[in-house]
């Protein structure tokens, strides 16, 4: 028996309304984020290492030869130390500045505010800032941390910073960990405060110290914003560029695989190495994600 239009209009206006809300989202996603992903994969097994020639397909030797440039163990080198001084950096800070918040310090919301601020300022901005902070000029040009550290008599602190050969890219670190440990400060933050009084009390019952309460009753309640604030770090860090750029630029002595896309693509003219390191970096942050989605996935079903 067939259903008259009115009862086929009806049921259509349970289903249409979302799939119209939903409909530019979609498209705009699928156009620009899989439709991008999928042009700059096609590049990278392509043979196109100049802007005449044709694209063809080299069938992955782009993903082997990147290997033997000599910049590029570098560049990964330097991402993998940014990436580990920074995340392990902001954790640590932000869970700190949480703990203090968490303690019922006076005037909380101003400092939550001052914490949170540097968040709103992007990486260029602060870049620039600690492109002076972190200037390396010698004692008698110093300025910045520099100069501060010889008028307070601290002049063993002086370094070079980010020009530092083995330790450079630790310094660049900092203005990433004074920037995103606000945020993860918020996170621990709203862990701390849902964490059930009643644990709390009963730990103090028995006769656990605030080390103790802390190390093994709040902390482990604390694992799943421990993995969303190493996600989100790891990788921001992953493919850091603007503040990289905004302080030292294209010096192969901070050398990180954004840059290096960046070079290959718009001074070395060359689209299929540049993108060809993209997809090294999409595989880097998939690897991080994916898991992490897969896990959240699980642990809302078995809720």
């Amino acid at each position: 028996m067939r259903s008259s239009p009115g009862s086929r209009w009806a049921r259509s206006r349970r289903w249409l309304p979302g799939l119209l809300l939903v409909s530019p989202s979609v498209v705009a996603i699928g156009l620009f984020v899989y439709g991008l992903i999928f042009w700059n994969t096609r590049v990278a097994v392509s043979g196109k290492h100049d802007e005449v020639t044709e694209y063809g397909f080299d069938k992955g030797r782009n993903f082997v030869d990147l290997w033997d440039q000599p910049s590029w163990p570098g560049a990964v080198k330097h991402a993998l130390l940014f990436t580990a001084v920074f995340v392990v950096g902001a954790l640590v800070l932000g869970a700190f500045l949480a703990f203090l918040m968490d303690k019922g310090i006076r005037g909380e919301a101003s400092f939550r505010v001052v914490y949170l601020f540097p968040m709103a300022v992007s990486f260029i901005a602060s870049g620039v800032v600690w492109r002076w902070l972190m200037n390396p000029a010698p004692p008698e040009r110093a300025v910045g941390l520099n100069q501060l550290f010889g008028k307070l008599h601290l002049g063993a602190l002086a370094n070079s910073w980010w020009q530092d050969p083995d330790w450079g890219m630790a310094a660049m670190a900092l203005p990433a960990i004074w920037q995103m440990s606000g945020y993860v400060m918020a996170l621990y933050l709203a862990g701390f405060r849902g964490v059930p009084g009643e644990l709390r009390e009963a730990a103090r019952v028995d006769g656990a110290s605030e080390w103790k309460l802390y190390r093994y009753v709040v902390f482990p309640q604390l694992r799943p914003v421990t993995l969303s604030a190493l996600i989100i770090l790891g990788h921001i860090s992953l493919k850091v560029f603007d503040l990289i750029m905004a302080i030292a630029g294209k010096q192969i002595i901070t050398y990180v695989p954004a840059v290096a896309a960046y070079v290959e693509i718009f001074d070395r003219h060359d689209p299929a190495n540049g993108a060809t390191i993209a997809t090294y970096l999409l595989v880097a942050v998939a690897v991080l994600v994916i898991p992490y989605l897969v896990w959240s996935v699980r642990s809302e079903r078995t809720r």
